[in-house]
């Protein structure tokens, strides 16, 4: 690979990732030498994120986290092949961002990533299950029929498969995220990028969907990043990355998981 110019930046260290010993074999992310600038005028420029180097495993569960500015966002949008590096190397499963026009970016984000937001992003007037279908007919190659029976499989996972005729409306807000997260999984990504997903949740809700994301990169090695500023929605996870100022400040393995269930907490 050709070397590539890099932003002039400090010469402070930058944060061991938490996963060195893996083999390449598994890795699904890589991203290397990473910067973002955005030039809000001529002589003032933004460094949204500065040299960041992160590489991403198959059935990893990883939350991102830092303050606001720190860079987090930016780094979401860029695995999500919704922005494009200034300078650096993003891989997704073999995918360069660099090297895809925008209708190729759009199509890896269909084939390749699920999405899952705050606000849910349903379509208020279809049903649970129609909405979790909308993947499947921008990807093609599903008639009525297959398109149904997947969307179907995909909800019996989350546990809603008795509520799939059902609108959002008829639907409490774990129910809708649910739904949003069966959506995420029709298309059987490569990972899911869930953006403060339980931000519009109570606590218990919060508890009951972070423990379904934990089944799922257990039981089925989904591969999941969570974007999150609430430690306690971090130790559900596997590894922690911390941005700072655009880096990346703490790249390190989550020893000790939470995990509610039963009126109880308990960790793994």
């Amino acid at each position: 690979m050709a070397s590539e110019k890099k932003i002039k930046t400090d010469s402070k260290p930058k944060a061991k990732t938490a996963v060195s010993k893996k083999t390449k074999t598994s890795k699904i992310i890589e991203i290397k030498n990473l910067s973002k600038v955005y030039d809000v005028t001529e002589e003032i420029k933004v460094h949204a994120l500065r040299d960041v180097d992160v590489d991403v495993y198959k059935s990893e569960f990883i939350s991102i986290m830092g303050p606001s500015g720190s860079g987090k966002s930016t780094f979401m949008n860029v695995l999500g092949f919704l922005d494009t590096p200034t300078i650096g190397t993003y891989i997704l499963d073999g995918f360069a961002s660099r090297d895809l026009s925008d209708d190729q970016k759009a199509e890896i984000r269909n084939l390749k990533i699920g999405f899952v937001f705050q606000g849910f992003n349903l379509l208020a007037r279809t049903t649970a299950l129609e909405n979790v279908e909308i993947p499947l007919f921008y990807r093609g190659g599903y008639n009525m029929k297959h398109a149904q029976q997947k969307a179907m499989e995909m909800l019996d996972l989350v546990g809603l498969a008795d509520r799939a005729h059902h609108t959002p409306a008829e639907l409490s807000g774990g129910q809708q995220q649910r739904v949003a997260i069966a959506r995420a999984l029709v298309n059987d990504p490569a990972i899911i990028l869930a953006d403060e997903p339980t931000g519009n949740l109570d606590t218990k809700t919060t508890n009951d969907i972070l423990n379904l994301f934990s089944d799922l990169n257990n039981n089925i090695g989904i591969t999941i990043l969570i974007v999150t500023h609430e430690p306690d929605v971090a130790d559900f996870t596997k590894r922690k990355i911390i941005f700072r100022d655009g880096r990346v400040v703490e790249d390190s393995s989550i020893k000790k998981r939470r995990k509610v269930g039963y009126n109880r907490e308990i960790y793994v």
